[in-house]
């Protein structure tokens, strides 16, 4: 039973940077129906940036609550820029195209992005500064909570409530779900689509930012390829919630989460350490490929209808 709820907060606290990254996902994906597999590396790109303003800020006395706004502000504002450049370059032009095209483009772009990170910060894994207290906490004398845990699953939630509220009750949010509806209508009553597209790039890369520094807080490590396993189970929980459902993204997310950790933790209680973490990828992609053979739409995701 102890392993249980270990596993379980263990799962909550990934689940919920999982959820952060597959919002990014299903967001685009419910704008301009295409998957931008581009997304991890901006992930990986919050988490580099984030380290070389946290490293620049250690030259100075400066308090630290500041310093950890400003590496947050910093790393938002640096993926914004950076996703608002994707799209009017990569995307922008291919519109119109076969969905094929995006599909190669975002690959492409996921790969460039990889190789510019390795250019700049090397191949080398580094070590990310420990930012936030870590002290360990008991709950009930059953499991252990960290502070950085604790931490991620509290901004994690603050995050998936002002994305709520900007989507449910902001002019641009509710241009966004109009777009996601009906580009033509949407049009016709005179929203610009261009705006609402560059917007939906930018929140999302701005939750891949938050998500690039909580993960890389957690382990404690960032390096240039930290982003492409990440990027794909975010991909997996969001077609698990029903990708380009918002609600989908957040319970897939953290329903991938648990049964990731939980998965890795009893298999490793049963085969008596010789397998565990190392099997949380396998886990991940077999529930990818059961969900895409019993459930395509997701466990949310509405039934697609051909207009004819």
């Amino acid at each position: 039973m102890d392993i249980f709820f270990q596993q379980v907060i263990n799962g909550l606290v990934i689940g919920s940077v999982y959820a952060l990254v597959a919002l990014g996902y299903t967001m685009v994906y419910g704008i301009l129906g295409i998957i931008n597999f581009a997304h991890g590396e901006v992930v990986m790109i919050g988490a580099m940036v984030a380290l070389s303003i946290i490293l620049f800020l250690f030259q100075f006395d400066i308090p630290i609550f500041l310093s950890i706004a400003l590496v947050f502000i910093g790393a938002i504002i640096f993926c914004s820029l950076l996703a608002f450049c994707i799209e009017k370059i990569a995307y922008k032009p291919l519109r119109n195209a076969p969905r094929l095209a995006p599909l190669i483009t975002a690959i492409g772009v996921s790969i460039l992005l990889q190789n510019i990170a390795m250019l700049i910060w090397g191949r080398q894994y580094y070590s990310f500064p420990q930012i936030f207290n870590n002290d360990t906490y008991q709950i009930f004398g059953i499991a252990n909570i960290t502070t950085i845990q604790i931490i991620i699953i509290l901004i994690s939630l603050v995050t998936m409530f002002l994305l709520f509220y900007f989507i449910n009750k902001t002019q641009y949010g509710m241009a966004m779900r109009a777009t996601s509806e009906d580009k033509n209508a949407a049009k016709l009553m005179g929203i610009e689509i261009n705006n609402v597209i560059s917007i939906t790039f930018i929140v999302g890369a701005s939750l891949a930012a938050v998500a690039g520094i909580l993960i890389a807080a957690n382990y404690g490590i960032a390096h240039y390829s930290m982003g492409f396993m990440l990027g794909l189970k975010a991909f997996t929980a969001a077609v698990l919630g029903g990708i380009g459902n918002i609600v989908g993204a957040v319970i897939g997310g953290l329903l991938l989460g648990l049964i990731e950790s939980l998965g890795a933790g009893y298999i490793e209680k049963l085969t008596f350490g010789f397998m565990g973490s190392n099997y949380q990828d396998v886990i991940a992609f077999l529930v990818l490929v059961l969900v895409l053979v019993i459930k395509p739409n997701g466990l949310v995701g509405e039934k697609s209808s051909t207009k004819v």
